[in-house]
């Protein structure tokens, strides 16, 4: 865990993905997000399990950042149940890439997947949080949380209902309809 001035956290997270085989002849191949590993080290698709055509890889290892400004969302991941870790996917780009799809990043907090999850480009998978992994976030939320005292606006005691600047034309003497609009005074050429 790296903890620095400005109030961050990091912390090297490995994420898990299983390949299966597809249900249908549009999908050949269903990734999911199974598990996180925290403090792992730097690895990009090592095999760690098979069972005939389903394969677990370690994917990669992306740094789960934590900011003192998302406090609040991470109190509310924590909330869920269980609290969940928000791995975020792309399909990959390159022909050459090692598989067809890539790990972007990770995060704690539910309101950057929901962000993520937004655009549409994107797979958001939730994977539950180890126990350590809680307890690390929920101690930086501890330190960092402050709670947002809700003020009531006041109205200030002006009267606004004494003149009406601004409505109508002054240079119309109606009182019934003060938004119509002047007429023209018909010019008399001699």
């Amino acid at each position: 865990m790296l903890l620095t001035k400005n109030a961050t956290a990091s912390l090297p997270l490995g994420i898990v993905l299983r390949k299966s085989p597809g249900v249908t002849r549009w999908a050949k191949w269903v990734w999911k997000a199974v598990a996180v590993l925290p403090g792992a080290a730097q690895e990009s698709w090592k095999e760690l399990r098979r069972e005939g055509d389903v394969v677990e890889y370690h994917a990669a290892t992306v740094d789960l950042e934590l900011f003192r400004t998302d406090a609040e969302a991470y109190r509310a991941g924590l909330s869920t149940n269980p609290p969940a870790i928000y791995v975020v996917m792309r399909e990959a780009d390159e022909p050459d890439a090692p598989q067809d799809i890539e790990v972007l990043l990770a995060t704690a907090s539910p309101y950057d997947a929901q962000d993520y999850a937004d655009s549409g480009e994107e797979i958001i998978e939730q994977v539950p949080m180890p126990d350590g992994l809680i307890a690390w976030v929920n101690d930086f939320v501890q330190k960092h949380y402050e709670e947002e005292v809700f003020i009531k606006r006041k109205r200030d005691k002006k009267r606004i209902d004494l003149l009406e600047d601004g409505i109508g034309d002054a240079r119309i003497h109606q009182a019934s309809d003060v938004y119509r609009a002047p007429s023209r005074k018909a010019r008399v050429v001699h």
